[in-house]
């Protein structure tokens, strides 16, 4: 069916599939670094696309062990998958180590459960709740800046401050806490993603991790449990703190709707400790990841182009943010310049 659409890809090899070819293509691109500075970083992070790609056309079928998969460039085909209105483009299953680390949870699940989530979220996080945010992840980052006059003169390796800053942004305003009260999970869930990547392209057969079990997968068990361990304290503080408090202090952030979920009469709203677990991964795993290389693949752009910089620094410094003034929701977004770059 595929062949008489003209869609082919690199041959199927037994057990394995295309995992072992891409498997060499990125472990040969992350043996050196880019020769040249560049916005085109696909064939660096995703060599064996971008190959694939260029010797097969914009629609590639691969393999993954002995599941097909379809590779998509088409502007017009990924936006029809991404709206998926008729619900005919299911979500992957979340197996082996992607679902010790995202679980059951918002990204992963489908139909009922996932609009019972989606409709916390989308609670959690309106207009109104977002503003409030704002002075408290202002907190996170002045820290941040604080930490910068200490490194005057000196190279500061941006990545691991951005991940220190948005974890403790995301500590705050959706769990009530801090990066130091959460910095176990983070560094657990960190080292849990990396166990993820360095297993995506690598095949088992069926059934024999019943008996025989890797070091990964071994390890992967226990920052597993110490992950679970962890959210399940940070939720019973909670659930403390929301009876004793009369006010809604402890009851607006994330964490205070799921709590109120998880305690609901009704079982059309009411969801359990293990969906609490996961929406807690989800949200810290997310969050964390994605803003943190975002942030730092627009400071990279911005050091290389340094005419953007000035464009940003001169609308920054037009609205007196930086200077005196501290920037509210409002402030922000007339920041046109900074938004694009964002």
């Amino acid at each position: 069916m595929l062949k008489s659409q003209e869609i082919t890809g690199p041959p199927y090899k037994f057990l394995h599939g295309n995992t072992k070819e891409a498997l060499n293509m990125i472990m040969g691109s992350l043996s050196k670094p880019m020769e040249h500075l560049s916005h085109d970083i696909m064939p660096k992070v995703q060599p064996h696309f971008h190959s694939w790609i260029k010797m097969y056309g914009r629609t590639v079928l691969s393999w993954h062990g002995s599941k097909p998969q379809l590779i998509i460039t088409d502007p017009d085909l990924i936006k029809e998958v991404l709206n998926n209105k008729n619900g005919v483009y299911l979500k992957v299953k979340a197996e082996g180590f992607i679902r010790k680390l995202l679980g059951d949870g918002l990204v992963t699940s489908e139909g009922k459960k996932w609009a019972k989530q989606r409709k916390l979220a989308n609670h959690a996080f309106h207009a109104e709740n977002l503003k409030r945010m704002i002075p408290v992840m202002l907190t996170s980052l002045e820290m941040m800046l604080e930490r910068w006059t200490r490194y005057e003169g000196n190279e500061i390796d941006v990545f691991e401050e951005f991940k220190i800053t948005t974890s403790d942004a995301i500590s705050r305003t959706a769990f009530g806490s801090s990066y130091l009260e959460g910095i176990k999970i983070f560094e657990d869930l960190t080292k849990l993603t990396a166990l993820v990547a360095a297993n995506s392209n690598r095949i088992r057969l069926p059934g024999s991790g019943k008996f025989v079990r890797t070091s990964d997968e071994i390890e992967s068990d226990k920052l597993e449990h110490g992950i679970r361990e962890s959210f399940i304290q940070i939720i019973r503080r909670r659930e403390e703190k929301m009876k004793m408090e009369e006010s809604n202090e402890y009851s607006c952030d994330y964490l205070g709707f799921l709590v109120k979920a998880y305690q609901d009469t009704d079982d059309n709203k009411k969801i359990s400790i293990e969906d609490m677990i996961d929406e807690c991964k989800t949200f810290y795993l997310a969050g964390h990841e994605t803003v943190t290389s975002l942030v730092t693949w627009t400071v990279l752009l911005l050091a290389i182009h340094t005419d953007w910089q000035e464009k940003a620094r001169m609308e920054v410094n037009e609205l007196s943010v930086g200077n005196e003034s501290t920037p509210d929701f409002n402030t922000i977004a007339k920041l046109k310049t900074v938004s694009f770059h964002a």
